[in-house]
């Protein structure tokens, strides 16, 4: 049978465009639906704009820490339409790169809401009415969408979706959440100047990272001024006479807020494509379930990056855009992504980096550690430290983890992650000459845990 295309696309985010972009540059016919706005969720309301909030938020530190060096200025003062203003030129940009990408791949763009009609048809709702498409093969690459609370008052709360594009910026802001999302928007909108308290469920924030990172950050959280609501949870949500939003805690305990922002995990995007009517496979969390070769199920229907809700992460979904466009179209031996030791980080503030194993998932690991004041905030004047953790393998002196609190973190675990995936070994970085004066040459240079050390939190 003749179709269309060799491979049709449904989501236009970076997983969806790097497969399509590299199936289109091994001779394959391409062609992408995207409802919305290129680049997915990173590009518009993910990575992208939250980096840039980031380094806005950061500024306020520049500000104050400058005067311990002889800088001295006028009060700094913050604009947020100033600033939203010049993110979304510098979205709109992007967006327009990726659809140059495309073009120049010789990949079709469709504008419109795509549905599965059978393993090699699609249909699409888009301004000029439904066309249809088939395909040899079909990419699910539609990401996910943040998780609404289900509490009483539940409408009045905003998800990271919404943040982007507020009107003004909340003097007193409530989150609750204490995964990366949660703990980033904390740590942006105190930089900011607002007002922020975080409610956490657990005993500390970021579930899945070593405890060690966890109480640390805790610890540097609450210097900046942050409240933390730990181990409890809001019971419901009520309008404030002020305008604003009353968050009932357990025990009667209202926190009075301008905004209640929740970051309380995401979900795939699955609801509407006509999965149910072919049959593909979905998991727990409404997930596309695929093998090690983002196959589903149903045959000629392969899916991969968040909407398959594993390792969720822009660059993991550009990886496997790559290794499925050459699985499919290539015509060198088969292609496969590594998926341990890829580096992560939380950009918090301080930020956390971290590659590889916790030290609870090393059995009997030995442990070097580092805590430190950096060098940067002895004249400024600023109450933050840094720390740093190796785990390793005590059978085979191979480093089987680094761990980071600290500015600059996120920039040096990238050269780790690759010393990690080449098996370095404790003896190998102990032979390494710092780079001194720098925070990172205490990864080269650290001492065991001591027995007197080993007091910490149980999470």
């Amino acid at each position: 049978m003749a179709y269309d295309y060799d491979l049709f696309t449904i989501g236009a985010g970076p997983g969806g465009v790097r497969a399509s972009r590299v199936a289109a540059s091994l001779g394959a016919r391409v062609c992408v639906a995207e409802a919305g706005r290129l680049g997915g969720t990173c590009v518009n309301i993910g990575c992208v704009p939250k980096k840039l909030m980031v380094y806005a938020s950061e500024l306020a530190h520049a500000f104050e820490d400058a005067a311990g060096f002889g800088w001295t200025a006028p009060p700094a003062t913050f604009d947020w339409p100033t600033f939203r203003e010049a993110k979304d030129r510098e979205i709109g940009r992007l967006n327009a790169v990726y659809g140059r990408l495309l073009h120049a791949a010789g990949v079709d763009l469709v504008r419109g809401r795509a549905r599965i009609v059978d393993a090699h048809t699609v249909e699409v709702d888009g301004e000029d009415g439904t066309t249809r498409h088939t395909a040899a093969n079909l990419l699910i690459a539609t990401g996910g969408h943040p998780r609404r609370p289900e509490i009483p008052g539940h409408e009045l709360a905003l998800v990271s979706d919404d943040v982007f594009s507020l009107d003004t910026q909340p003097r007193r802001l409530l989150v609750v959440g204490g995964g990366y999302i949660a703990v980033e928007m904390a740590c942006i909108f105190a930089g900011l100047g607002s007002e922020v308290t975080l409610v956490h469920r657990g005993k500390l924030p970021l579930r899945g990272f070593d405890v060690d990172v966890r109480t640390f950050l805790a610890d540097e959280l609450r210097k900046t001024g942050m409240e933390l609501h730990l181990h409890t949870h809001v019971e419901c949500l009520e309008p404030a006479d002020d305008g604003g939003v009353c968050a009932i805690l357990p025990h009667a305990e209202t926190l009075d807020v301008d905004a209640a922002l929740y970051a309380i995990g995401r979900v795939p995007n699955t609801g509407g494509l006509g999965l149910d009517a072919i049959g593909v496979e979905l998991g727990p969390t409404g997930a596309v379930l695929v093998d090690a070769r983002y196959r589903t199920n149903v045959e000629n229907v392969y899916a991969l990056g968040d909407v398959t809700d594993r390792l969720n992460l822009t660059p993991v979904a550009i990886e496997e855009g790559i290794v499925l466009a050459h699985q499919l179209f290539g015509d060198g031996p088969p292609r496969a992504l590594d998926y341990d030791n890829v580096p992560t980080a939380v950009f918090s503030q301080p930020p956390v980096a971290t590659v590889g194993l916790r030290e609870d998932q090393v059995p009997n690991a030995h442990v070097y550690e580092s805590e430190f004041r950096p060098m940067k905030h002895t004249l400024g004047g600023r109450d933050e430290r840094a720390y740093m953790k190796v785990v390793v393998d005590p059978a085979t002196d191979v480093v089987k983890g680094v761990h980071l609190v600290g500015a600059d973190g996120p920039e040096v675990i990238q050269g780790f992650a690759v010393a990690l995936r080449l098996g370095v070994t404790k003896a190998q970085l102990d032979a390494t000459v710092g780079l001194h004066p720098t925070a990172a040459e205490e990864l080269v240079t650290m001492r065991e845990r001591r027995p007197e050390d080993l007091d910490r939190a149980d999470a």
